[in-house]
């Protein structure tokens, strides 16, 4: 009944289905691993934003190498910052509008010499390409909180005097002509005394997770509802096919009388007549023999 199956033709419907089947099973296993490291970051945030702030020699080894569960952990430095090595950072939107963010390199007490990213600023209005102005941070000895964020890889592409093209600390620590910790740089969240012009604070990460298990199992189920339409389809052409048999064993009925059977054709007996009323012996005779072909 369903030796259609082995055609060509059907093998052909299996093999498409079983590639678009693989084909949503890794996209949904492609969400899986976003939202795998989505939840990570999720944790992260949670544990580490508004945790109490370490203090710079405890965890200065992060700013060589940031370990990534202690992203976003608040660091409390004590020196003060170099206003000639500020550079801003380009193409770095914020809820959705283009901008810049301003890094300084800060001068730690012990002698180290971390980056420190002090916020966002807006396109500028009056020279292309550069915030209308920067604000200078504050002078002398500072105590500053910044949240640990890993450097950035070097982008293939070029930057004006004063800008960085992205927060590599290696590139920028080779412009600034002396060395920088460059595993990780510091996200500000205070400092004292506070300057009176500020960039704007970065807001605090999202912690939704978004939708990346409903687009998962969305892309499992058109997988299984892939091999069920098959299923369907063939049950369907293995009906259609019984169905066609069914016809075709009626109409090989000879029109003339002759049945069609397993075993040969039967000729089809004719019926016999009803006795008719007042008939005699011999036309009842006649009668039979016709019947019966004589």
């Amino acid at each position: 009944m369903y030796r259609f199956l082995f055609s060509s033709k059907w093998l052909g419907y299996l093999l498409l289905a079983a590639i678009f089947a693989a084909a949503c099973v890794g996209l949904g296993r492609w969400q899986m691993d976003r939202r795998a490291e989505t939840l990570a970051e999720i944790n992260r945030v949670t544990s580490n934003y508004s945790a109490a702030p370490v203090p710079f020699a405890d965890i200065k080894d992060q700013f060589r190498s940031l370990a990534a569960d202690r992203e976003w952990t608040q660091v409390e430095l004590k020196g003060s910052y170099d206003v000639a090595g500020q550079r801003i950072v380009r193409n770095r939107p914020l809820n959705g509008q283009p901008g810049y963010e301003v890094v300084v390199p800060f001068k730690v007490e012990t002698g180290e010499t971390v980056v420190i990213d002090r916020g966002w600023l807006p396109i500028g209005n009056k020279n292309p390409g550069s915030p209308d102005a920067v604000p200078a941070p504050p002078q002398g000895t500072v105590t500053v909180v910044a949240r640990l964020k890993p450097a950035e890889p070097e982008l293939q592409r070029g930057a004006p005097d004063g800008q960085l093209a992205s927060i590599d600390l290696s590139a920028y620590s080779a412009e600034l002509g002396y060395p920088l910790l460059t595993g990780a740089y510091g996200q500000l969240a205070s400092e004292s005394p506070a300057a009176a012009d500020m960039p704007f604070p970065f807001p605090k990460p999202s912690t939704e997770e978004g939708t990346h298990l409903s687009y998962s199992l969305q892309w499992f189920a058109f997988g299984v509802l892939m091999f069920i339409g098959f299923g369907y389809a063939a049950r369907q052409q293995a009906r259609n096919a019984a169905i066609d048999a069914e016809d075709a064993e009626a109409e090989s009925a000879d029109t003339d009388g002759v049945l069609m059977h397993s075993s040969g054709p039967v000729a089809r007996r004719r019926p016999v007549p009803r006795k008719r009323k007042n008939a005699t012996a011999e036309e009842e005779e006649d009668a039979i023999l016709d019947a019966q072909g004589f």
